[in-house]
């Protein structure tokens, strides 16, 4: 169905990702997912066509974009070319909205044209080993002593943390019994500082290009200059940015699973068995019905939440639900498209053997389903 949610300039901006993707992406794929995290130079390239300081004002060098649908362009094309580009939609997606919203001027001055430039990576650390979701837990913790702030704890599953040259911390600054979501703080540790290391990085089951660190503060002294917004306000400001993350999730699911409908067609299409194309049987027929169905309903959910985002409205419960259906649907998709490579759908050379296990998390980050569920129940008064 025809699609409006976009402008001829977001489709100009497309079709200049979509060649860049092209070229300087889909052949290095497996390279990277080798090495286990794209070079630090793709952050300079994207930067170069515009990607990385699209929000980034134009004083900084960026290009002063209001609105999140340019961003949603490149998310789509990353899904669509069935590609990675390992932190970089973390970097531009999750962590730069803390910076646009909470930044002061001097952090703008300081960080800002490294963002436009794509010389500064980003990341932020909220979950930890023993508190998954459950962020009023935090255990990390960090003690005002002078100008600075005495960070210690540990953090894993921390998507660009080996890359990264800034990691906004999630740390608890003070203690109240009557609230636990009281008391949490946003501190910007660099690269370098004394007591800052990375651990390994994590061996998972997809996402192989984009580097998940365990990340450790043995009593990191962070100037209370890189404080990011008030202290002891962290929870509300990640809060407001959770419709945000989750339609990035979605949005990449949803492209995602079109890629995959994309290859299964076209593969059923030139694969033959018992003297048929695959696509001749009737079960290929309906089965792929069924995802181009399921999809357009996907796609749907995503525009309207997408224009709800730029209009200010999308609410936390509208983007749960957008983003629950979406990975779900994604799930159901790439499993079907899958089973229609038959033995060559669970070859690592095809990029359907990919898509699939890259899209096992999409379900557990950003919120679980059960999570997401739980959000949409409780909008009902339930």
């Amino acid at each position: 169905m025809r699609r409006d949610v976009y402008t001829e300039d977001h489709e100009a901006f497309r079709e200049v990702v979509r060649q860049f993707f092209d070229k300087e992406i889909v052949p290095h794929v497996p390279a990277w997912e080798s090495a286990g995290l794209v070079p630090r130079d793709l952050f300079r390239r994207t930067a170069a066509i515009g990607i990385n300081g699209l929000q980034i004002p134009e004083e900084f060098g960026g290009g002063g974009v209001e609105g999140f649908r340019f961003n949603a362009v490149v998310l789509e094309e990353t899904g669509y070319a069935a590609a990675t580009v390992g932190g970089l939609q973390v970097h531009l997606n999750t962590v730069l909205p803390y910076f646009l919203e909470y930044a002061d001027d001097e952090q703008r001055r300081r960080w800002f044209p490294g963002f436009a430039d794509g010389s500064l990576i980003a990341s932020i650390a909220m979950t930890e080993p023993g508190t998954g979701s459950d962020l009023a837990g935090m255990a990390t913790r960090a003690v005002r002593d002078g100008d600075d702030y005495v960070l210690s704890g540990a953090k894993t599953f921390i998507t660009g943390g080996i890359n990264a040259d800034l990691v906004v911390v999630v740390a608890r600054t003070s203690d109240d019994a009557e609230d636990r979501r009281k008391g949490l703080s946003l501190l910007v540790v660099e690269a370098g500082m004394p007591g800052f290391a990375r651990g390994r990085n994590l061996d998972k089951m997809g996402l192989k290009a984009q580097d998940t660190a365990e990340l450790s503060f043995d009593e990191v002294r962070v100037p209370a200059a890189n404080l990011l917004g008030a202290e002891g306000d962290a929870f509300t400001m990640l809060t407001a940015n959770l419709p945000q993350e989750r339609l990035t999730i979605a949005i990449n699911a949803q492209a995602t699973a079109t890629a995959a409908l994309r290859l299964a067609v076209d593969y059923v299409k030139e694969r033959k068995v018992f003297g048929r194309r695959v696509a001749d049987f009737q079960n290929t027929k309906f089965v792929l019905a069924d995802c181009a169905t399921e999809l357009e309903a996907g796609q749907a959910l995503v525009d309207r939440a997408l224009a709800a985002l730029d209009a200010g409205t999308l609410t936390v419960a509208d983007a749960a639900k957008t983003k629950l259906f979406c990975t779900e649907t994604q799930a159901r998709v790439i499993d079907r498209c899958l089973q229609l490579h038959g033995g060559y759908g669970y070859m690592r050379e095809y990029d359907i053997s990919r898509l699939y296990t890259d899209a096992r998390v999409s379900r557990i980050f950003g919120g679980t389903s059960e999570v997401m569920k739980s959000v949409v129940s409780k909008s009902l008064g339930l």
